[in-house]
């Protein structure tokens, strides 16, 4: 049951991120033609710094969705009640300290913003990002027991269809105004309905929530919330310094045109960061609520598996975004969109480091580690942040990239396996850094190997992004089966979980 529930989750979260994906592109192509790069930059700009006023959020989120999977295995309605009721006073919390804490920054926008050129209403503009980003607070809290539920697919299956329709309204304004004002009002009402709706379904769906009579938690049990919510402050921190301050370095130190052609690789590598990690969101619900059920063996059999499906996912996408990213993004935008391939390798590289870490987290979430290297993500953070203005000033938006790189080698990449192997596992590291060289090493030489071949395909833009993607479709999957066909861990996958895929896409 478990498996299937993950299963349904994570191919109808897929499907419509794919699908999110494809309107985001064709979005994106209106806003390049009729608002330019200057705006595109802005766009980009004004994302990363509401992303990082976002910390108020201070994973509260994970922290109480973690403290539901046991009352929802155990089906405890009042337990629930309660933990609801806890996050509702927080969100709500947050939601206005965003909205004040954003208007109050308002003076200061300039100063990240190397020169503002033809740029109008900006101030404006800055202000409608800020609603965009509060309103979910006051509404998503209640969703949210959906997906801790593990019924993230109704999530989405809603979610996209009122984002897709929204879209619609955007590309029509930006033909007939060619207005970023317009275009973001209707971000905003985009962002209520959104979270509306949902909101009533869930209502509807847990009728429990309705009943105003609800205990408050007991002090032990905020206390250990309490815990969980000061060391997801500390990730939440360093990871926002970590993933959104590369467009404010690079606006500041480079200036907004860098940031606008940055931010179409940006959209692409994100996207795929998105639709894999929905596919994580709706397997974190089943692994917590694997450790609220199973013992610690049981545990490290599903993560050597897990993390194998990791690999096979970011080793693919990784070797195939190197071989066709600029292809795509110069037949798409146009060719003065295009990074270096320089750059464009360090971009993958940290792509790849950081989706390799997405088995290691989602099962320190599941089990509750967040306590334990809650210094992590602030000590990565200021050593990405130093090392990016020094490199970035020296050599340019490659070294604000490289920053990136340095400190996740130096800092999550050994210790976030650690703390998972000593606490939850209670198992020697060695194997965990012999497997992840092994991968490593495989994603290498096929990467050479497949770019090589790529670099032979010499047609029209249109017909070298098909090849390639077809190369790289066949060529690297059927190295991974060849590989990797005898292990444990691929029999897993194929019997488990392809296999269940492939059942349920045809239905």
């Amino acid at each position: 049951m478990r498996v299937e529930k993950s299963i349904k989750n994570t191919t109808i979260s897929v499907i419509f991120h794919i699908i999110g994906l494809i309107i985001n592109f064709i979005v994106r192509n209106f806003f390049i033609k009729y608002l330019g790069s200057e705006y595109l930059g802005l766009n980009g700009l004004l994302t990363n710094i509401l992303q990082v006023l976002s910390l108020a959020e201070l994973g509260v989120g994970e922290a109480i969705n973690y403290s539901l999977y046991k009352p929802l295995a155990k089906e405890d309605k009042e337990k629930c009640k309660s933990l609801m009721l806890l996050y509702k006073k927080l969100y709500t919390s947050i939601g206005i300290f965003i909205t004040i804490a954003g208007l109050l920054f308002m003076p200061f926008l300039h100063l990240l913003i190397k020169d503002m050129g033809n740029l109008e209403n900006v101030y404006l503009i800055y202000v409608l990002f800020v609603f965009n980003t509060s309103i979910s607070y006051f509404y998503s809290y209640r969703w949210n027991l959906m997906v801790a539920d593990q019924k993230k697919y109704i999530v989405n299956i809603y979610r996209y269809m009122i984002y897709s329709l929204f879209k619609v309204f955007q590309i029509l304004y930006l033909i007939l105004r060619k207005d970023l004002v317009g275009y973001m009002v209707i971000q905003v009402c985009s962002t209520f309905v959104e979270n509306f709706i949902l909101s009533e379904i869930t209502k509807r769906k847990y009728i429990f929530l309705n009943n105003k009579e609800v205990k408050e938690l007991d002090n032990r049990e905020k206390k250990d919330i309490t815990t969980n919510i000061k060391a997801m402050m500390m990730h939440k921190i360093g990871n926002t310094l970590i993933n959104s301050t590369d467009n404010i370095l690079i606006s500041k130190i480079i200036g907004l045109v860098e940031v606008g052609i940055y931010s179409n690789y940006y959209m692409v590598i994100n996207s795929l960061n998105l639709i894999f990690g929905q596919g994580y969101i709706a397997l974190t619900s089943s692994i917590g609520n694997l450790y609220a059920e199973e013992n610690e063996e049981k545990e490290y059999s599903i993560f050597k598996k897990i993390n194998f499906l990791t690999f096979w996912i970011y080793s693919f996408s990784s070797i195939t975004l190197i071989c066709v990213i600029n292809t795509f993004i110069e037949w798409w935008a146009s060719k003065e969109y295009i990074f270096p391939m320089s750059i464009v390798c360090i971009l993958i590289l940290n792509f790849y480091i950081n989706g390799m870490r997405k088995s290691i987290i989602m099962f320190r979430e599941a089990a509750g580690l967040f306590y334990k290297d809650r210094w992590k993500s602030i000590i990565e953070a200021l050593v990405n942040l130093f090392i990016s203005i020094i490199l970035g000033i020296k050599f340019g938006t490659i070294g604000v990239f490289i920053g990136t790189t340095i400190s996740a080698v130096t800092v999550s990449l050994w210790l976030e396996p650690l703390i998972l192997y000593k606490y939850s596992f209670k198992k020697s590291l060695s194997n965990y850094f012999k497997t992840y060289l092994k991968y490593f090493s495989f994603t290498v030489i096929v990467a050479l190997c497949v770019s090589k071949i790529c670099n032979y395909i010499k047609f029209n833009l249109a017909v070298n992004l098909i090849i390639k993607l077809l190369i790289c479709t066949i060529v690297v999957n059927l190295f991974i089966i060849v590989c990797f066909r005898k292990t444990e861990e691929y029999k897993y996958v194929k019997e488990k979980i392809l296999k269940n895929i492939i059942k349920r896409v045809g239905k």
